[in-house]
């Protein structure tokens, strides 16, 4: 199955808006698409979780731990982080190459720091 994504409120709206013109049969919902706006991390990974959606964050701080927790007790669609100072172009050809060569069932459980 094709990778849907879900930025949660840290992740770049330019990176969306970007990929989505770059490629507008991916499916990537955004913070506020999503009403995820201001909840805590376990709520968001929940969320993405129960709507099959892989997380796209730049939060560095706090979502690792979060995440090593959600999946001790259940299962996640996975999550990327980014660096906060990742270039547009390059964040875009990560997700980009990501969502083509790869199925959403090849990221469950994983955490990946991107760029590589």
């Amino acid at each position: 199955m094709k990778i849907q994504f879900q930025a949660d409120a840290d992740f770049s709206q330019t990176i969306v808006q970007a990929l989505r013109r770059h490629q507008p049969a991916i499916d990537f919902q955004s913070a506020d698409e999503a009403g995820i706006r201001g909840l805590p991390d376990p709520e968001v990974l929940a969320f993405a979780a129960r709507e099959g959606r892989l997380l796209v964050s730049h939060d560095r701080s706090t979502m690792p731990a979060h995440f090593t927790d959600f999946i001790a007790k259940q299962h996640s669609p996975g999550v990327f982080i980014f660096a906060q100072d990742v270039p547009i172009g390059r964040a875009v050809e990560e997700l980009l190459m990501i969502w083509e060569t790869s199925e959403a069932e090849e990221w469950v459980d994983l955490f990946q720091w991107l760029p590589l």
